[in-house]
């Protein structure tokens, strides 16, 4: 990660984010989610699977976190599907077996949740590559403990900090960790130019109550 620290590492991400268009900021013309929900963020990371310098800034990133704070773990297990290629990246420099965590068991063969070999007893950091309300995120976490195995964290590229997905954790008592974010992102928008200052106010409502803005 050249050059780059762990604290300035939520700016520079979300800098690069916006550069790529991974995320596209429209204040004043919303996108529509699958959900209905309007929003005037739109957030697509398999773009950072495009760009050699980026992807490795992420892993170098998720592996830094994991050797300061998360020295035991034993696997990393990535999201189907956008968080599996990071976790591969990631376990590669820390030379950890990974694995991946379907949304819901296969119906068929083996009937498998988690591909690869997570055993009881093992500590387990999981990779994502979004943070919206948590829920998906959760029940990875929570298929791995079923295995009987521990989750040390979860880990993602970026939030939009809901305050519902921060409860969401809370309540499983799962810690949660990213290295970008969604303020981090608007001041790195104002700073290159994607957003204006005057639409901040805007950005930050947005976040506060997501539903304000209808369907």
């Amino acid at each position: 990660m050249t050059n780059v620290t762990l604290t300035e590492l939520p700016r520079a991400i979300a800098t690069k984010l916006l550069e790529i268009e991974a995320v596209a900021l429209r204040p004043n013309d919303p996108f529509t989610w699958t959900s209905g929900l309007k929003s005037p963020i739109y957030c697509d990371n398999r773009l950072t699977m495009t760009y050699p310098e980026i992807r490795d800034m992420i892993a170098e990133g998720f592996a830094t976190v994991i050797r300061e704070r998360y020295p035991d773990a034993e696997v990393i297990a990535g999201t189907s599907t956008a968080g599996i290629p990071h976790a591969a990246w990631v376990a590669q420099k820390l030379n950890l077996p990974m694995a991946y965590i379907r949304d819901k068991a296969k119906g068929h063969g083996k009937q498998n949740q988690i591909e690869g070999r997570i055993n009881p007893g093992q500590k387990v950091v999981v990779i994502e590559d979004l943070i919206s309300t948590g829920g998906s995120s959760l029940k990875a976490g929570l298929a791995v403990r079923e295995a009987g195995a521990e989750v040390l964290s979860v880990l993602a590229i970026f939030t939009y900090q809901f305050e519902k997905a921060s409860n969401a954790f809370a309540a499983e008592n799962m810690p949660l960790e990213t290295l970008s974010n969604y303020s981090a992102l608007i001041e790195a928008a104002v700073e290159i130019g994607k957003v204006q200052s005057a639409d901040i106010a805007t950005l930050q409502a947005w976040r506060a109550n997501p539903e304000a803005f209808g369907k």
